[in-house]
């Protein structure tokens, strides 16, 4: 998605690591070269999937990033500073990709007649075939793992790291897809009282899947839950 990364919204590395507060090794790490802060934040999400929260060590942080323990203990100041720093740039790099599918998608319907054609095709890109999220993204599936990891670190991590990650990365992408419904009311392509709530009630119509969740289902069948479910939108709020 090179092409699509040049999209507005777009975050650096050295934006995402700003502002935050002392005590989660945020500023050390601005101090990094940006090269070696992104072989860090890699090897890190690398080994956070991989091995989760708990068992994952700096020693093999460290290896897989191709980097010194040292050098890591120098720009954060524990596991958990690192961990906080690695799963907030993840998901800054997976809204950027989510976003420039809504951009490139959605931004082109110039009537009625458009919209349902143009959100199959933003949901048939957006998903894979067990309705989880950018599965073509080269670093999808260990995003997915980490977000298992805030889940089940949630009590350990605060409200503020997992506000921190939501802002980050899913509500960017909430807020994106509510803001082209908001504009879509404001031109009469859809009738919307609330953009927000239906920015939810579209991704949970379209990432519906028959079975066990996380169950794999055929590519037929995928583009006949996401057709299905953008036309129950479609119908909800037709003008």
């Amino acid at each position: 998605m090179s092409g699509e990364a040049q999209t507005a919204g777009r975050v650096s590395p050295e934006a995402r690591t700003a502002g935050r507060p002392a005590g989660d090794g945020a500023p050390a790490a601005r101090r990094l070269r940006p090269a070696k802060h992104e072989a860090i934040m890699t090897g890190g999400r690398e080994v956070f999937a991989r091995d989760g929260y708990a068992r994952a060590s700096i020693d093999a942080i460290a290896t897989a990033s191709e980097t010194s323990t040292r050098t890591i203990y120098k720009h954060f100041a524990d596991k958990r500073a690192l961990f906080v720093t690695v799963i907030v740039d993840s998901a800054a790099q997976v809204a950027e990709a989510e976003i420039a599918l809504i951009e490139r998608h959605l931004s082109t319907a110039a009537d009625a007649g458009e919209v349902e054609t143009v959100l199959r095709a933003f949901a048939t890109d957006w998903l894979d075939d067990t309705g989880d999220w950018l599965a073509g993204m080269a670093h999808s599936a260990a995003h997915r793992a980490l977000i298992g990891q805030v889940r089940s670190e949630a009590a350990h991590l605060g409200t503020e790291v997992i506000t921190r990650w939501w802002e980050a990365g899913p509500g960017r992408v909430r807020a994106e897809l509510a803001a082209v419904f908001r504009r879509w009311a404001g031109t009469g392509l859809l009738h919307i009282s609330d953009a927000d709530r239906a920015a939810v009630h579209f991704s949970r119509l379209v990432s519906a899947t028959p079975g066990p969740p996380a169950s794999a289902v055929g590519a037929d069948e995928r583009a006949a839950w996401i057709a299905d479910g953008v036309a129950v939108f479609v119908r909800a709020h037709r003008p």
